[in-house]
């Protein structure tokens, strides 16, 4: 720490340098820290024990449905509160640009999702409307639906009567109280049984149930009874908690973990190659200073210290700051997103790990200038050659 000065001051000989590199490093970790703390959220998924709502899809893809013939044995296994069923229907509001989740549910699927509040009258309302459906505030606002409104969807999985033409009543209109979960406002509702009378192809199958057990307590028992239902048949399942449900459906689309491994590879590559030019030309300039210093009694393991902690002072320096931002900016984010987007906050293991990214970064690219410091033979040096 004594030579503490001397690295700072030798960082800063170029100041404009030096924080355009600074800044260069500050971005790139705080583009790593929003991306990895959603990666590992995304890869954190929840186990069975303990959860409060578990999803039975089937063991060999979310994209094969289930057989409806299930649904009073999954009813029926001791440890099951309730369950309810439903089938991903994937229509779109007349353009491919207004995507949003659509599902076709059974009656009582309401009842396992106790934060959608809907009014008593709507939801009787939607119960006696075959074509009926519910969709969230958010999703309402968004498109300036209302209650009555006629609301087309263009299927792109399942035709009705040869077109893809669904038509659907709004007859109710949900909230989310939690912000956090706001992004539950965006989903439409409609009757599943509809959906088996008038799709073309499909029937009497299901997509999953949700199913909510006795007590955390038996979540794992009441998986294991639930999967053993269908065991060694045809349409084998999987009972998981809903946390690793959603990251599997999410999967279906998008491999978050190559996504995210893929970007940053190319950011810290480039980043490699920016601090590394940065460090060689600051070390270019100053072969006469680093002379001096040898000459005055530092050994050449001395100045190859310096060199390297003031390549690892400024490539950590920028990543801690990038990484402190990235923590400030992601509730904010998360916040304006009216919770569409939730992206936790920096995990404590993305800063052990962004902090030993910065300082293996800073390690190489300052070993090669410090090591021709340390070679420096001292009156070539300080003859300019």
């Amino acid at each position: 720490m004594k030579y503490l000065h001397l690295i700072w001051a030798a960082l800063f000989r170029s100041k404009t340098r030096t924080l355009l590199t600074l800044l260069s490093v500050v971005a790139a970790f705080l583009l790593f820290g929003m991306l990895d703390s959603v990666r590992v959220a995304f890869n954190s998924g929840g186990q069975v024990s303990g959860a409060n709502r578990m999803i039975t899809m089937s063991r060999l893809s979310i994209t094969q449905m289930l057989p409806y013939s299930l649904d009073a044995q999954v009813r029926a296994v001791p440890g099951v509160r309730k369950a309810a069923y439903a089938a991903w229907f994937g229509g779109v509001y007349r353009d491919m640009n207004n995507f949003f989740p659509n599902f076709s549910v059974s009656p009582d699927y309401l009842d396992l999702y106790p934060e959608f509040k809907l009014p008593a009258a709507q939801k009787a309302a939607w119960l006696a409307d075959r074509r009926g459906a519910i969709v969230g505030e958010t999703l309402a606002k968004r498109f300036g639906w209302k209650v009555g409104d006629t609301i087309p969807l263009q299927a792109t999985i399942f035709p009705t009567g040869g077109s893809n033409d669904w038509s659907f009543t709004l007859r109710g209109i949900y909230r989310v109280e939690d912000p956090k979960q706001k992004g539950q406002e965006q989903i439409l509702f409609f009757h599943w049984k509809y959906f088996d009378e008038a799709n073309d192809y499909v029937k009497g199958r299901v997509g999953w149930w949700v199913v909510e057990p006795t007590g955390a307590d038996a979540a794992n028992r009441v998986a294991k009874a639930v999967d053993k239902l269908s065991e060694n048949s045809d349409h084998e399942t999987k009972t998981q908690s809903e946390a690793a449900f959603n990251q599997s459906f999410a999967k279906q689309f998008a491999d978050i973990g190559l996504i995210v491994t893929a970007i940053m590879g190319a950011v810290f590559f480039t980043l490699l190659l920016l601090t590394g030019n940065t460090m060689a030309q600051a070390v270019r300039e100053r072969i006469p200073e680093l002379a001096v210093l040898k000459t005055i009694g530092f050994s050449n393991n001395s100045v190859l210290w310096l060199v390297l902690a003031e390549s690892v002072l400024l490539v950590v320096l920028g990543g801690a700051l990038g990484l402190a931002i990235a923590a400030g900016i992601m509730p904010a984010v998360s916040a304006a997103s009216g919770g569409m987007v939730q992206l936790p906050t920096v995990l404590p293991q993305t800063w052990a790990v962004g902090l030993g990214l910065a300082m293996l970064i800073g390690v190489v690219v300052g070993l090669l200038p410090a090591l021709r410091g340390m070679r420096l033979n001292i009156v070539d040096a300080l003859a300019g050659r």
